[in-house]
């Protein structure tokens, strides 16, 4: 079969075309420029580590093709902008989500199907399953504390129809091990960053300088509109943060929520903080296309443990009841359900977060 690996030069995807090229098939790597330029700009020269160079070493030694695709221009209109606008509004978005279906298996598995391969794989530690009814969908893998399956619930069934995963089947200490006996220089290098255009990860001076906005600052009120203090923008504070309110007070304050129509922060106590159920909108589906009534396991945060949760069908979405109350749900993050045996039901962008005390 003819494959196109999408190459990093980093480890997971070095491996993945090795261990598909040690399996007979054809292989021809793509290497995507993101954010080259976008990083230079911001940070220098020498911030952005020279992926093409680096997958280059792997297709040299192993004589397959390397082509390198500019989706820059792309990937900054459909991926950036949105990071930076939701940030804007009090949200917080994940980059990532919108990636995986509009530039990794959207724009690079067009141009891998151009170049005449049947698929597109990718060195995601995850697995593609295929339903009794036919459909397609992810599933974690051997690899748990490193699965990347909350990333990929928006993937359609074309996308995943043309898409492998070489690495599901393996942990991550595995796939190491498998990259040192073969004396790849891959395997020594340091774990690629979650938000590859912020290699710094300083979110709020990333936004204002791409986005052009000024700090506008404004109040820190306390759940009962009661002004306590005064923020530098909102683009900097996220739901629970403790540090930076610069307020004192005779407890830990945390932000609750976060009010952009009228510039404010609502900060409290921890336990005001309890999350009992959310709003999940832009709902997409994968092993299933029904989910009212349904008890599922939910992940609200890709590093979270899931909570095990009821959902019923609403006019704005989904929404989520958990069995348990949860700390640090946000607006712009990814609800992602699954069965117990770690299943992608579907999921959604979360809207609203209910509190004990009372809704955001």
């Amino acid at each position: 079969m003819k494959i196109a690996v999408a190459m990093s030069g980093g480890i997971d995807s070095s491996m993945a075309a090795v261990l598909l090229l040690e399996a007979g098939h054809e292989i021809i790597g793509i290497t995507a420029i993101l954010s080259d330029g976008l990083v230079r700009r911001h940070y220098g020269q020498h911030a952005e580590p020279d992926h093409a160079g680096a997958a280059r070493q792997i297709a040299d030694r192993y004589s397959f093709p390397l082509h390198v695709l500019d989706l820059e221009d792309a990937f900054g209109s459909l991926v950036v902008a949105p990071f930076c606008s939701e940030y804007l509004k009090g949200r917080t978005p994940n980059p990532c989500i919108r990636c995986n279906p509009l530039i990794k298996f959207g724009r690079m598995l067009e141009y891998a199907q151009s170049l005449g391969c049947e698929k597109i794989a990718t060195g995601h530690y995850s697995l593609i399953k295929t339903a009794e009814t036919g459909r397609l969908y992810v599933a974690r893998g051997a690899e748990i504390e490193k699965d990347q399956s909350y990333f990929l619930y928006m993937l359609s069934q074309e996308s995943l129809a043309a898409t492998l995963f070489p690495l599901g089947m393996y942990t991550k200490q595995q796939v190491r091990a498998m990259a040192e006996n073969r004396g790849l220089a891959a395997a020594n290098r340091p774990e690629s960053q979650e938000i590859c255009f912020i290699p710094d990860n300083r979110y709020p001076e990333f936004i204002e300088r791409e986005a052009g906005a000024g700090a506008c600052p404004g109040d820190i009120v306390d759940p009962d509109g009661a002004v306590i203090g005064r923020h530098r923008g909102i683009h900097r504070y996220t739901i629970g943060q403790r540090r930076g309110l610069g307020i004192a007070a005779p407890r830990p304050l945390y932000v609750l929520s976060i009010d952009a129509a009228n510039n404010r922060i609502v900060a409290g106590f921890q336990e005001e903080l309890e999350t009992t159920a959310l709003i999940a909108g832009d709902i997409h589906y994968m092993k299933e296309t029904d989910l009212a009534g349904r008890g599922v396991l939910v992940k609200t945060r890709s590093t979270q443990s899931p909570v095990a949760a009821r959902l019923s069908e609403q006019d704005e979405g989904l929404l989520v009841v958990f069995s348990e109350p949860q700390i640090g749900i946000s607006p712009g993050q990814a609800a992602v359900f699954y069965n117990d045996s770690m299943e992608v039901l579907g999921g959604g962008t979360i809207e609203q977060a209910m509190r004990k005390r009372t809704p955001d």
